[in-house]
Formats: structure tokens, sequence, C-alpha cells
């Protein structure tokens, strides 16, 4: 047996087997020094290829419809292109390996494509890059992330938000991470999806992918490759303990969330898919409190279009019913980033171009996004929030853009109702600025994770800045009770989205400064609506 010891970020105990996420590395392929061996490589590889996509297209229609599998059809298109098949030739015959021909003329083809005007055939040349970059692979040997039967634990160095995006939520047991922290979107993910969690884990990838069995200790924060009985058996009785924890809180299942004294807190929860909103009605959510919206533009090679984004925000309206569902408008940049973009390298994303900011000066990508959001009005109870607001101007802008859009649908004949607008308070400037923005603004909804890092100077992500980065800094607890005192002066209500949202220190505390919402993992729906429940203020 191995153990060894991790930051833990959601409690509970995962027994199973182990999955390793490494990324793939470049290698140098050489030529074996025959063209005509090197030919029938690419050759080979191509059909692999083929045999890969037509997999994949059959899979897309049967579980997405024909429109996604025309995506996957575009690349079997590509596999018979005569220039790009030519030019793989020509360059084979003058002594690159066939891996290297097909990733370097994949490239090529790309960039003309990406220098076209027309946009369709801008977008053919993520395709271009996805199709030689498989061809890549298979002769490389690069399997990919192979996954095993049934449920597994996965483990990685990190996770990017854009890897998540695309796992299979539903088989995952647990994360465990040697980076990362415990704001990290791995960690984020971990508390929607209720499984017990470690970053900053100690395990090396190798122990995780020799061993038979894996298991995390989310309460302590261990981990045990292959434990031996005595460790297994600890480790069931905290499983069953933990279930009969869990049995316990559904005795709060369909209350209000309501204090000994009279005051109603609405609990809400924190999602970033339509499938999400299924977990958040599951955990008895009276609402979604954040919708992060940009896990819609994760892990694709192009914009969502306007009509995806509606489908999406349209179902989540949907699903949720008369549940006020609040969607946080594109917050890209930062730890969350898209090629397809083009956003310029920043030497600090965190105080770069992200949030609002990227919306207001790229209209042709927030516009869409509105649109989409004020067309799924028509089916729920919808309201927008803005990310990263420092300034009354910026929300009196972008305001004015929605009043806008509004009246543009309505001329259109398309539904659209008044959709409340509210300001995610995460910059200690629009929390300093609370009293004016609250005469603009519907509602508050701070998100203390941001609010933390940028009143404190200390990055979230970095690990090596834990003990400096305290939620509960008495400088942060000033700027809550200030953004509160300011929503309630101006009639207005106020939550809590961050992480804090679900600190059970700090329950209390927040409805004694005025906050009437909390959103959260739905997983700590029911836990803190018994905190609420047995509070005296």
């Amino acid at each position: 047996m191995k153990q060894g010891q991790g930051l833990p970020v959601f409690p509970g105990v995962a027994i199973g087997p182990a999955v390793v996420y490494r990324k793939s590395e470049r290698i140098q392929p050489v030529s074996c020094g025959n063209p005509e061996i090197e030919q029938k490589k690419f050759d080979d590889a191509r059909e692999t290829a083929r045999q890969q996509l037509q997999n994949l297209y059959d899979k897309a229609v049967a579980e997405l419809g024909e429109e996604k599998g025309a995506i996957i059809e575009v690349q079997m298109l590509m596999l018979d292109d005569l220039d790009y098949l030519e030019a793989v030739a020509a360059s084979i015959s003058d002594g690159a390996a066939a891996a290297t021909a097909a990733l370097d003329c994949g490239e090529e083809f790309a960039q003309v494509f990406a220098a076209l005007d027309d946009e369709y055939m801008k977008a053919r040349s993520a395709d271009i890059r996805d199709l030689s970059q498989r061809i890549y692979d298979i002769l490389c040997g690069n399997t990919g992330f192979q996954l095993p039967e049934g449920s597994f634990l996965l483990v990685a160095e990190d996770l990017a938000p854009s890897e998540t995006i695309q796992l299979p939520r539903e088989r995952i047991l647990a994360f465990i991470t040697r980076q990362g922290s415990s704001s990290s979107h791995t960690a984020i993910l971990a508390r929607t999806l209720n499984i017990p969690s470690l970053v900053q884990s100690d395990i090396a990838l190798d122990d995780a992918e020799n061993c038979t069995v894996l298991a995390v200790d989310g309460f302590t924060g261990k981990w045990y490759a292959d434990p031996d009985e005595q460790t297994m058996a600890m480790l069931k009785a905290k499983q069953a303990e933990a279930a009969a924890d869990r049995a316990a809180l559904e005795a709060y299942r369909g209350k209000e969330s309501i204090t000994k004294s009279g005051k109603k807190v609405l609990l809400c929860a924190n999602i970033g898919c339509p499938e999400d909103a299924e977990a958040a009605v599951a955990a008895d959510a009276e609402g979604v409190g954040l919708m992060r919206s940009e896990f819609l533009y994760l892990g694709r090679d192009t914009l969502p279009t306007e009509d995806e984004l509606f489908e999406a925000y349209k179902k989540v309206a949907q699903i949720m019913g008369d549940r006020p569902v609040v969607i946080r408008t594109l917050d890209i940049g930062a730890d969350k980033q898209v090629s397809y973009m083009g956003l310029e390298h920043e030497e600090n994303p965190a105080l770069g171009l992200r949030g609002l900011r990227i919306c207001l000066t790229r209209e042709e990508i927030f516009r869409p996004q509105l649109r989409a959001i004020y067309r799924a009005s028509a089916f729920g109870n919808l309201s927008i929030m803005f990310p990263m607001v420092a300034s009354v101007w910026e929300l009196k802008k972008a305001k004015a853009l929605c009043a806008e859009i509004q009246q543009e649908l309505i001329r259109e004949g398309v539904p659209a109702k008044e959709v409340p607008i509210g300001v995610m308070v995460e910059t200690p400037a629009a929390a300093v600025l609370a009293h004016e923005l609250a005469k603009e603004a519907a509602f508050f909804s701070v998100g203390t994770n941001d609010l933390t890092q940028y009143t404190l100077a200390v990055d979230r992500q970095n690990a090596k800045l834990g003990e400096f980065y305290d939620p509960y800094h008495p400088a942060l607890m000033a700027l809550l009770a200030h953004i509160a005192k300011s929503a309630n002066e101006a009639g207005i209500w106020a939550g809590i989205c961050g992480e804090l949202g679900a600190d059970p220190k700090l329950t209390e505390t927040f409805v004694k400064m005025g906050y009437t919402e909390l959103s959260m993992a739905p997983g700590r729906i029911l836990g803190t609506r018994k905190l609420v429940c047995e509070s005296e203020v």
C-alpha cells in the first residue's frame, strides 16, 4: 500500500479504479529513410482515422442529432482532400516522417483557412488542425484518453476548465490533482458533482496508473493506492457513516430555509450547463444563483451560435420552472481561455481583458448571448448578471445594450420579457461603490473567490500562496458587510455566489449582514438549510 496527502475540496470517500489523464506531448518523429514506407504509414493512419471518425459520427448522431454529427462529417470529407494529400506526399518525398508531414501540412492549411474572410471557411481551420492531430497521434501511438467501463477516480497533474467540461461526469468518483487550489475549477466541478476530491496531492501519476484500487478520503485529504484490509475497512466505515449523514439531511428536503427568528434565505445552486440544473432540482435548490455560462464556450473550436445558447438557456429555464435563474454573462479570460476568440497573450490575465470587459469591447460576441437570454426569458424566471464590473458606466453601457436587444427582438416578433439585471460584485472597486451601483442594479451577488484574491492581492490559483489566501480576512468581511448594507438601503436583494456561500462558519454571519440568498454547489443545499433552520438570527 502507498499513501499520501492532498488538500481536500469536498468531503466523502471514493474507492475504485484509477484513470490517469496525461496531456499529450509532441515528439519529433524520424523518417525511416524510405518515402514509400512513410507514405504507407500515412495511408494506413488515414484509414484508421476514418474509422475513428465514423464511430464518432454514429455516436454523435445517435446521442445529439444530425446537426452535431455534421461536424464530424466535415472532417471525414477532409480525409480525401487532394490538396492536403498532395502536400503530405510532397513533404514525405522530401524526407519528412509521415507524422511530421501530416501535422505540419495540416497547420499550413489551417493558417490559410484562418486568414480567409468567409466565417464558415475560417471555422474549418479548427477542423483541419483536429484532423491532422488525429493522424499524428495515430502514427505516434498516442492512444489518447482511454476510459474504462464503469466508474473511476480521475488522477491528473492538473485540469483546465476546457478539459473538465468534456469529461463523462456521471462516471467520475473523485478527482485527484497534483496542482490546483481549493477554488480552482476542478474543485468547483467536484463540489457541483458532490464527489470527494483532492488538489495539491503528492500522488505520483505512475503510482496511480499501476495500482489496482485507488481510494480517496475527502475528510482528511489522504489517498491510498492498493489499501490494505485494515485501511479498506476504515474507509468503508467512513463511507457508511457519510451515507447515514446524507440520509439524515433528507428531513430538510422540501422545507423553507427560514431561521428561528423568521428570516427567509433563498438557497440556490451554482451550475455550468443544463445537466447541472437537473442536479440542482434533485438537490432541492430553490433556484440557480449562478449559471457560469462560459462553460458553454469551453471544450469547442468555435463560438456557440445564438441558437445553441438559446437552447441551453431555455432548457435550464424549463428545468427550473418558476424558480429564479441568474445567468452570468460570458466570463472568459484569466484561468478560462479559448483559442478561437483570438485574445492576445497578457502578462497578468486576471487583471486583463476578461468578463464584461470582453463583452463591451467585442459586441459580436456579446450580442448573440444577450439575444439568447432574452429569447429564453419567455420560458422561465431569468435574470442577467454581469461579471467583473468596476465602474457605474460599465453597468449603464451594458444595460443600454440589453434594452436595445430586447426592443430589437420585440420588433422581430420574438417574445422577450423584462429581465432583471444585476452585478456580480467581485472587484474591490465594485464593493466600495456598492451604494452607487445599487441605484442601477436590480440585485447584487458577491463572487467571493475573486473578491478575496483582488482584495488581498493573492492569486487564488497559486498553491504556494495558500496561507495568504484568507477568506475570513477582516478587510473582506468589511467589504461584504458594506455590500449588503448598500443593497438593503437601496431596496434590492444581495446574495453570495462564491465558494463562501456554503461555508458553515459564515452562514449566520451572512444572514446577520443582510444577505437573503446563498448560492452553492447542489450537494451543499440540504446541509446549509439545516444550518439556516437551526440558526437563532
